[in-house]
């Protein structure tokens, strides 16, 4: 099969962008209100605003507010107050972004995303996206005119990516490479030095490298003495772009805070124009929220949380599918929030995935993603579902014990593809 992807449902630059709907962001929206049990949702358990103040120490009425209820709600700081944007720079330490000046907030990822695509690629350019991924990644540079050439993993490989491969894809008007670490919805790893080579791949072309670091720092699965792999930013190459949110790690997916960050200062400035058709002003609100949240020692306690819940809650999805072993194949994965598993038949014939997605929806009220439907082209991936693992440890017992009635009664039934 071509490396290069084929969107049905972009147009062209014009038309395409007004039908970008994500399929899996549509799958959720027909589906997520009425699901009993959401085994589908990708971001750590949610945590509530008293979560944030526990997590911050705060104890007594002399302890600093969540919300200043006295500040005028103005639209405050076009690109995001100092105090959070340099919150944000602290996660990235060791790395080459340390100012806040080179952090640019944004409504969540997605946007952010979008402002750094958009602002960087156009009619007429190549982008090389890691595959499969958040379909936004690759969507979007052909919906705005580039072609997109898809650089493909594997479950037979362990999801792990060949640079002889990213070598062979570059071409004359390459302009971007795509990464996103750790990988939705496979949860596999880029490592250091594999990122590292990849940078420098990047330099000998003059490439741009985009990496969606939403998941990081989620690194809860690692061989043992291995140690979490670097932000992307952490290389000295300036044409480097990170982007994350407080949605997935940091449980906060209702506060709509994302960002961009670069040393790249003309990058940043080109995503802060576009961004004013776009965004004035995240809301205070948020901001202020996410400026706590950020702080230590909240931002440390809760990822020490996430991090054992993640780990937890891996081991329970794991103890689910050895019971059903004959019907399942999967790579564990060893970073984020979201496993890729294939079920197949006793034959070893892959199951029809959105069949069982919905079957398993109106029986039992347990909502999974069908892979096939919602990660790129269908025959890539037929029999996968994605099932996100880290909400709240008695959501995942209670959907698992509904979903083991339905393999133990109906699976059998279910069509192959």
């Amino acid at each position: 099969m071509s490396n290069v992807y084929d969107s049905s449902f972009a147009l062209g630059p014009s038309d395409a962008i007004l039908t970008i709907a994500t399929h899996g962001q549509q799958w959720m929206d027909l589906y997520e209100n009425d699901a009993r049990h959401n085994l589908a949702e990708t971001c750590c358990a949610s945590i509530s605003l008293n979560d944030i103040l526990q997590f911050s120490g705060a104890s007594s009425s002399d302890d600093p507010p969540l919300i200043d209820f006295s500040r005028k709600q103005t639209y405050g700081a076009i690109r995001g107050s100092a105090g959070l944007r340099a919150n944000i720079a602290k996660l990235y330490q060791g790395s080459s972004v340390a100012l806040k000046e080179q952090v640019l907030v944004t409504t969540g990822a997605i946007h952010a995303n979008f402002l750094a695509l958009y602002t960087q690629v156009g009619p007429g350019d190549h982008v090389i996206c890691h595959y499969p991924t958040y379909q936004q990644l690759y969507s979007v540079p052909e919906s705005l005119g580039a072609e997109v050439s898809l650089w493909r993993s594997s479950a037979e490989n362990g999801w792990a990516l060949d640079l002889q491969e990213l070598r062979g894809l570059i071409r004359p008007n390459t302009k971007v490479i795509i990464l996103n670490n750790p990988q939705n919805p496979t949860g596999a790893v880029l490592h250091r030095e594999f990122l590292r080579s990849v940078v420098e791949i990047a330099r000998e072309h003059n490439l741009i490298v985009h990496c969606d670091e939403v998941y990081r720092p989620l690194f809860h699965s690692l061989p043992q003495g291995e140690t979490s792999p670097p932000s992307i930013l952490e290389f000295d190459y300036e044409n480097l772009v990170s982007t994350g949110s407080m949605s997935k790690a940091f449980s906060l997916a209702g506060l709509r805070i994302g960002w961009i960050a670069s040393r790249n200062q003309n990058l940043i400035e080109a995503c802060a124009s576009s961004r004013d058709y776009t965004l004035i002003s995240v809301s205070q609100v948020d901001d202020e929220i996410a400026t706590r949240a950020l702080s230590i020692p909240c931002v440390e306690n809760l990822l020490s949380r996430n991090m054992e819940l993640a780990r937890t809650n891996l081991d329970i999805l794991e103890t689910f599918l050895k019971e059903f072993s004959w019907a399942v194949q999967w790579v564990r994965p060893q970073a984020g929030t979201t496993a890729f598993v294939k079920f197949v038949d006793r034959q070893g014939r892959p199951v029809d995935d959105v069949v069982l997605c919905e079957r398993l929806m109106e029986t039992t009220g347990v909502m999974l993603v069908p892979g096939g439907r919602c990660f790129g082209e269908s025959v890539d991936f037929k029999g996968y579902v994605r099932v996100g693992y880290v909400p709240e440890r008695e959501v995942l017992e209670r959907g698992l014990s509904a979903w083991r009635v339905f393999m133990r009664k109906e699976y059998e039934q279910l069509p192959v593809v």
